[in-house]
Parts: structure tokens; C-alpha cells; sequence
């Protein structure tokens, strides 16, 4: 059996299987043109038949070719056998390459508005100012007090008068607003790290944040609720042992000093009656007094809240454990047998 390539025309005898790609140039094989019978000693030879007409064929092409339809394009390629990927590479530094971190800024939303409000520079700032308010609010009223005194003798000026009870008025307000202020910036703060408290331990806020005001500016109210709600953020912290102390001497502290300030402000309004005890002079002079040491109790109040504050914002260290090792007590035992 003769097959011809139709690429580069060469004539293969393909034997008894019809193939279909040239081994040469892997062309499409042409169907074949005719086969021989195998030939057996007992079989006769094949009578000729007539030669059947052949049909008719394109001019300029030779007997046995014809117009097939083959692949556009060229033979296909021959796939390559993958080579050994070699040595591990190794370095004698550490690459730089896929080392870089993208940080992308975050965006803060107005939900972040009370966490800015409540933030540690906030308050340290709100309570630096705070004391400085009651320290001048003190200074002007124990001035107000000398006045006071010395006006027993000595016959002050109209203006020198009028300019202390003016400073005196002043300083006094300028400490309310301080003090109203800094409570403001401590509930913020109070708000904001319980929520991230309980959010570290995977908790819900158990107090809400208009509960948490109520307790913490309502006047008498906030002597109980207030330090309540501190002594649960420690237990939700971790710190409670560590700020037991601090917390207890704050909430005696902050209880004297609200009933001071409370008993030198309804003295200090009934005294414009003219029959109450405060009216004269003496009592003018005790209640400013008071409301001196009443200052002065306010700015001590303070300070122990910003132990507590502080208490918070450190982080928490371990303790080093210091360990006793004998050493040498053999050989100094050896020593005092010998």
C-alpha cells in the first residue's frame, strides 16, 4: 500500500496500515493508491481486469495527488522535556524583595468622635488645668481671708475691696467650669476604655453610655455610681489588685470633698439673709476659710484621680522574681570541718 505525502510528495509504502502523517515532514499522507493482495502458492495469479476509467483530475498535478483539506499553520512543535530545576538557590543576606509592609492609614468616622474627646492627652491636660483652677481659686479666697482680717484694723481702699471680692468671684467660677470640664473628659475616657475593656475579654458593654453619664455628673448620685463603674473596669482589667488603694483613697477623698463643697455653698447662699450666722464678718471670714480648705480638698481629690488615671494607662509589667542561690556552701562547710 503506496501513501504520498501532500507536503513534500514522497511515496511511502505504508504496508498493510494507512498512516496519516509523513515521518519526514509530518505532512498529511494522501489515502492510498491502490493495494496488493498477499500471494499464496496455491492461490493463481489475478486475472486482469478492464482498467476502470480514471476521473478526471486538476490539471498540473501529477497521478495520484488530490486537493485535501489540511490544518492552517505549520506542523505542530514537538514538546520539549522539562530540564532539572538545578540547586537551591541560597544567600549569604537576607532578601529584601516581598518584604515591605503597605500600611494604609485608617479612616476615622465620627464614631471615633467621644474616643478623641476621652483621650489620654485629654484628660491629663483637662486635670493639669483643673489644678491649676483650684489653686488659684484657693490663693484668691485665702487673700479675700487676709482681707478679711486685716480690715479689722486697718481701713482698706473702695477698690482695693471691690478688686478681691471681684478676683474672688472669678476664680471661683473659672473652678466650677474647670471641674465641670475635667468630669466631662473623665465619663469620655471612663466610656471609652470600658468599651475596649470588655471588647478584649469579648464581652458587651453591660452599662450603656447615657447610664454611665447619669452616674457620673448627677451631684450626690455619683458619689455611689462613680466609683462603681471604676472598680468594674479594673475586675474587666485585670488590675484590681494593683488599684484597690488608689481607688479607695479617691472615692473617701472624693465623698469629703463633695460634702465640704456642699456645706460652703449653702452657707455661702444664706449668708446674704441678714439674720443667719455667716452675715457678719466673722462669718463671712469662716466661710471663706472653708471654702479654701474646700479647694484645697478638691485639688487633693484630683490628684488621687490621676493616680487612678494613671493606674490605667500604664501597662501592666511582670514582677522579676528574684531568686536566693547558696553558692560555695560546700566548700565553706569543707572549710570549717577541716
Amino acid at each position: 500500500m503506496i501513501q504520498v505525502c501532500s507536503t513534500c510528495g514522497t511515496r511511502w509504502n505504508v504496508r498493510d496500515r494507512e498512516r496519516v502523517w509523513c515521518p519526514r515532514c509530518r505532512g498529511s499522507l494522501l489515502p492510498p493508491t491502490g493495494q496488493t493482495p498477499a500471494r499464496t502458492p496455491t492461490t493463481p495469479p489475478p486475472v486482469s481486469s478492464p482498467a476502470a476509467p480514471e476521473p478526471p483530475r486538476s490539471p498540473g498535478l501529477p497521478a495520484g495527488f488530490r486537493w485535501i483539506a489540511v490544518r492552517p499553520g505549520g506542523p505542530p512543535q514537538r514538546r520539549q522535556r522539562s530540564q532539572g530545576l538545578g540547586p537551591t538557590p541560597r544567600y549569604s543576606y537576607i532578601p529584601r524583595w516581598g518584604l515591605t509592609d503597605d500600611i494604609v492609614p485608617v479612616e476615622t468616622d465620627a464614631h471615633d468622635a467621644p474616643q478623641r474627646a476621652g483621650s489620654p492627652s485629654v484628660v491629663r491636660l483637662m486635670i493639669t488645668l483643673t489644678l491649676w483652677a483650684l489653686g488659684v481659686a484657693a490663693g484668691a479666697h485665702l487673700l479675700s481671708y487676709l482681707a478679711l482680717v486685716l480690715n479689722r484694723t486697718v481701713l482698706l481702699y473702695p477698690v482695693v475691696a471691690v478688686a478681691i471680692n471681684v478676683l474672688t468671684v472669678l476664680t471661683a467660677a473659672l473652678a466650677v467650669a474647670a471641674v465641670f470640664t475635667c468630669t466631662m473628659a473623665l465619663t469620655a475616657w471612663l466610656i471609652d476604655r470600658r468599651r475596649r475593656a470588655f471588647a478584649e475579654l469579648g464581652q458587651t458593654e453591660p452599662r450603656s453610655a447615657a447610664e454611665i453619664w447619669i452616674g457620673c455628673l448627677m451631684p450626690l448620685w455619683n458619689l455611689f455610681w462613680a466609683p462603681t463603674y471604676v472598680v468594674e473596669l479594673a475586675r474587666a482589667d485585670n488590675r484590681h489588685n494593683r488599684l484597690r488603694k488608689p481607688i479607695t483613697v479617691w472615692w473617701v477623698l472624693f465623698a469629703l470633698s463633695a460634702l465640704l463643697s456642699t456645706v460652703v455653698t449653702v452657707i455661702s447662699l444664706l449668708a446674704v439673709l441678714p439674720w443667719h450666722f455667716a452675715a457678719d464678718t466673722q462669718g463671712v471670714a469662716d466661710t471663706t476659710l472653708a471654702a479654701v480648705f474646700a479647694y484645697l480638698l478638691a485639688a487633693a481629690t484630683l490628684l488621687a484621680v490621676r493616680r487612678v488615671f494613671d493606674g490605667f494607662e500604664q501597662p501592666v509589667t511582670q514582677r522579676v522574681a528574684r531568686r536566693w542561690v547558696m553558692v560555695g556552701a560546700q566548700a565553706e562547710a569543707e572549710k570549717a570541718a577541716a
